[in-house]
């Protein structure tokens, strides 16, 4: 006889299947674990460059003119580490976390100033930046001191004219010559004045004689 429970299969839910399933569930997020560790520590590789980078740096900016305060010389803790130099301007790894990228924020656009994956030579171009930086500064406060100098010596020189402009008396306004116009008016009365004093005259004589 053959035996009844050997032609049928296993039934669902069995011991074997269950095992399986949950074999396959362990090395799926085993698998996830050792990802996010590559990750992470690329991460670190990353930071760590950035990291050698800044300490390379770390003389360069304690010499930065004090109160000069447009340099951030700072790594940030994000999704991909930044080393900020100023707040348009940082160096970050490339995707083969060998590669410096010195990069910056500008009206048309992101540019990049340097590729390298030599750290002496990511940190000479830094510097060179950072003193250019530095000396544009500089103009800048010498131009405001010029413009502000050339205010204050302008200002004693208009409150003199104005006081000699004050002080000079005002000339007074030329009395306009009378019009053709009004000659001819004042012509005219004289003469009508004129013919009639002599027309009085003679009807007084005509009056007194002839009586």
């Amino acid at each position: 006889m053959n035996d009844a429970s050997g032609g049928r299969p296993p039934e669902r839910g069995s011991a074997s299947n269950v095992r399986n399933l949950a074999d396959a569930i362990r090395k799926v997020r085993l698998a996830e674990v050792e990802r996010a560790d590559v990750v992470a520590d690329l991460r670190d590789a990353e930071r760590a460059r950035l990291d050698m980078l800044a300490d390379a740096l770390a003389d360069v900016f304690a010499e930065v003119p004090e109160g000069d305060d447009q340099f951030v010389a700072a790594i940030d803790t994000g999704s991909q580490p930044r080393f900020w130099i100023d707040m348009t301007a940082f160096v970050a790894m490339d995707r083969d976390r060998r590669t410096y990228r010195f990069l910056k924020d500008t009206r048309l656009g992101r540019t990049v100033i340097l590729e390298t994956t030599d750290l002496e030579a990511m940190a000479d171009c830094v510097m060179h930046y950072v003193a250019e930086r530095v000396i544009e500064r500089e103009r800048a406060l010498e131009g405001d001191w010029l413009i502000r100098r050339a205010a204050q010596q302008d200002a004693p020189r208009d409150h003199r004219r104005s006081a000699r402009r004050l002080a000079r008396p005002e000339p007074a306004a030329p009395v306009a010559p009378p019009r053709a116009s009004h000659l001819g008016w004042v012509a005219a009365a004289f003469l009508a004045g004129l013919l009639i004093g002599i027309v009085g005259l003679l009807a007084y004589a005509w009056v007194h004689v002839g009586g």
